[in-house]
């Protein structure tokens, strides 16, 4: 082999072994944060998440749905690292299962609700005007079963006793953002959804707000599901200054020190 030929050679097998020094590097690459959050909340969460990577590089994928729908997909398997929920008690169903990391549960805001109504519907300043109101109309509102805004507002009309005279004609969505939708494009003329649902959606208006003391106090948990750095930077983010006034401008109540 001639001296011009092997430094050819050599030069070629150096540069594939730069390649082959490359490739893990590229491997390294950190996977998008999951997570997994109640509906009401993705208004709200996508600022924040959006905030946060553009501050650290890192990206985050997500998931709305009903509390319910998140915690049982959970449960299954569904590949979360980090749960948001809209009442305590999905996420001690979590907790029962051994599903989440315990040390890093916190209670995270609080909410409170609202009627809204669509531009055409008769004015309300109460629930105990809310049977007469309907007339043929429906009353939309999340599953009152399962769907912790659901939950809560039915337990409101309970306390204000007009449950039996509103449940033939509440319309149960699969979540609360479903239910604000029903509202907003004109299918049902009021709506029991959280005063931030109001706010994120320009087209209906806040007939009147529901007294707290009828209903069990609004709280969202958030947890590890799986402990890893980079979903424990998340949690860490969502408690900073930055996160806690992103939800606060979408009507939230933050409960967490910072």
């Amino acid at each position: 082999m001639t001296l011009s030929r092997f430094k050819t050679l050599a030069l070629s097998l150096g540069m594939l072994s730069a390649l082959f020094v490359a490739s893990p590097a590229q491997a390294t690459e950190v996977d998008p944060i999951r997570i997994f959050a109640a509906a009401s909340l993705k208004t709200a969460l996508d600022q924040v998440s959006e905030a946060y990577e553009k501050e650290t590089g890192n990206s985050v994928t997500l998931a709305y749905g009903g509390s319910s729908t998140m915690a049982r997909q959970i449960a299954l398997g569904a590949p979360a690292d980090l749960f948001l929920s809209a009442n305590t008690a999905w996420m001690d169903y979590l907790a029962d299962q051994g599903m989440i990391v315990a040390d890093s549960r916190a209670d995270l805001l609080r909410n409170s609700l609202v009627v809204i109504a669509s531009a055409t519907a008769t004015p309300l300043t109460d629930l105990a005007a809310l049977p007469a109101a309907l007339t043929t109309g429906r009353l939309a509102m999340a599953q009152t079963d399962a769907v912790p805004a659901g939950i809560y507002g039915k337990a409101a009309l309970e306390s204000a006793g007009v449950w039996d005279e509103v449940a033939p004609r509440v319309a149960e969505t699969d979540n609360v953002r479903a239910a604000l939708a029903l509202v907003s494009t004109g299918a049902a003329p009021f709506g029991i959804v959280y005063a931030t649902d109001a706010h994120a959606d320009p087209r209906v208006r806040i007939a009147f707000a529901i007294d707290d003391a009828l209903h069990p106090r609004i709280v969202y948990p958030v947890a590890l599901i799986k402990e890893s750095e980079p979903a424990r930077a998340f949690l860490r983010y969502l408690q900073t200054p930055t996160a806690t006034t992103l939800f606060e401008e979408q009507g939230f109540i933050p409960l967490s020190e910072h």
